[in-house]
């Protein structure tokens, strides 16, 4: 599962993580529990 994470200073897309992303675009490196990420749950599945 692929999710689109953006850079909070320059809005391009960040590489690498799940932990420390990257962003190649401002050499800047930004620390998942910075990002304003929701988690949401996949929709259960009626057994």
């Amino acid at each position: 599962m692929k999710t689109s994470t953006r850079c909070p200073r320059c809005h391009h897309e960040l590489d690498e993580g799940p932990i420390m992303y990257r962003c190649a675009h401002c050499c800047r490196t930004v620390y998942a529990a910075d990002l304003d990420n929701e988690y949401v749950p996949r929709t259960p599945v009626a057994a």
